[in-house]
């Protein structure tokens, strides 16, 4: 003898059926957002970053050619034992550094368009990748310039010219701190076009 179904649980009645339940997604499917849920979309990220970070230190070298290019001179001249300012009271030194930053702003402004452009999604990996290679840019446009400037040994230079002959001293930044202007630059100018541009979340379900 068995005993009987009880009438709170009829053998083929189904648990009711939550309307704001999220649909079951099969394995490997992706978000709304697009990324993958096991992995894959974040590595796309970093491999993305990557080469942006590459792509905006190379950069670097342009802005080096530009600095060397169009700073003003430090004149200098040598008694024959002493090197000495020419014009002592000249601001070319500041102009030097001047020169840089405003360069360097201007890489910036233009770097964090390009990538916004390209990467509107945005990421924090694609942020650090911007924010990395425009500090490596800068590094590397600091280094070029001195490369490509005037003769960094100053004594050597000053016995070969002669003495009472003015030289151009090397190309050198007082305030090493400007090597930030870029990076700064093209941070802010990224963070503000994703806010004000970049894709909006979605709106979250209204409560039941």
């Amino acid at each position: 003898m068995t005993a009987p179904l009880t009438p709170s649980q009829p053998p083929h009645e189904q648990p009711p059926h939550d309307p704001w339940q999220a649909p079951a997604q099969p394995s490997g499917a992706t978000s709304p957002h697009g990324y993958e849920e096991d992995g894959p979309g974040m590595k796309t990220e970093v491999r993305q970053a990557a080469v942006i970070m590459v792509a905006v230190a190379v950069c670097g070298a342009l802005l080096g050619l530009l600095w060397m290019w169009l700073s003003p001179r430090v004149p200098l001249i040598s008694d024959g034992k002493l090197v000495y300012l020419k014009d002592t009271e000249g601001e070319q030194a500041i102009g030097v550094d001047g020169t840089f930053t405003l360069l360097s702003l201007g890489f910036g402004l233009v770097s964090g368009v390009v990538v916004f452009l390209l990467r509107k999604r945005g990421g924090i990996p694609l942020v650090v990748g911007l924010a990395v290679g425009s500090l490596l840019g800068a590094l590397l446009a600091w280094r070029v310039g001195i490369w490509l400037g005037p003769e960094t040994d100053v004594v050597a230079h000053a016995k070969a010219v002669g003495k009472g002959v003015v030289f151009d001293a090397p190309l050198e930044l007082k305030a090493m701190g400007t090597v930030l202007a870029w990076p700064v630059a093209a941070l802010a100018v990224h963070l503000g076009l994703t806010g004000l541009f970049g894709p909006r979340d979605p709106e979250p379900y209204p409560a039941p």
